[in-house]
């Protein structure tokens, strides 16, 4: 199974799948190219040093969607790297109705909350607004709702009493980085099989 990674920020996410990868953990799947909509996104220093191409793409015209000729471009990289799974691992754009078509039934995006609580932004904090007890992680498919699509596979976390933004975030971060490479890996085995 090709993978293609899009992320806009460090990349802690796609370094987790990464990590997984090299020590033999992300079943028959192979991350093959990384992508970023930031030309400085820690995201693509990622690449050099796992061994992944890893290029930033001009995502113009828009600032918070991925539609126009940015998508087109996006569209033009990830086909030439014949994606079989793309992952949405922190990439800050809305996805449109024609990148959703050509990679129907291939887009999984990591969400930090327990869908279908806490769509959107800011997922964490908003659980730790909420005065919820738990919160977590997501996996899901990508569908033309924002964060609504079908859930793969979620991973439960606790909100202490005394929870920080900060304390909760390390836990949630720490839930993604397991989970994620984990549907990967059994995404992999399901097409496999």
């Amino acid at each position: 199974m090709r993978v293609v990674v899009l992320g806009s920020g460090r990349g802690s996410n796609a370094e987790a799948i990464l990590q997984a990868q090299a020590a033999g953990r992300l079943g028959a799947a192979r991350v093959v190219l990384i992508l970023s909509d930031k030309p400085d996104a820690g995201i693509l220093a990622l690449g050099p040093r796992f061994g992944v191409p890893a290029q930033f793409v001009d995502p113009a015209p828009f600032k918070t969607k991925l539609e126009g000729a940015g998508e087109d471009r996006f569209i033009a990289a990830i086909e030439a790297a014949q994606a079989d799974l793309v992952v949405l691992a922190g990439f800050m754009r809305v996805v449109k109705p024609k990148f959703l078509t050509v990679f129907a039934g291939k887009i999984i995006n990591l969400h930090p909350s327990l869908l279908p609580a806490f769509p959107g932004l800011d997922g964490i904090g908003q659980a730790l607004r909420g005065g919820v007890k738990e919160t977590g992680c997501t996996v899901h498919g990508v569908t033309a709702e924002v964060d609504g699509g079908p859930i793969l596979a979620q991973s439960r976390v606790p909100i202490e009493p005394g929870e920080t933004l900060e304390t909760l975030s390390a836990k949630v971060h720490e839930a993604e980085h397991a989970l994620l490479p984990a549907v990967i890996a059994r995404l992999s085995q399901e097409t496999k099989g």
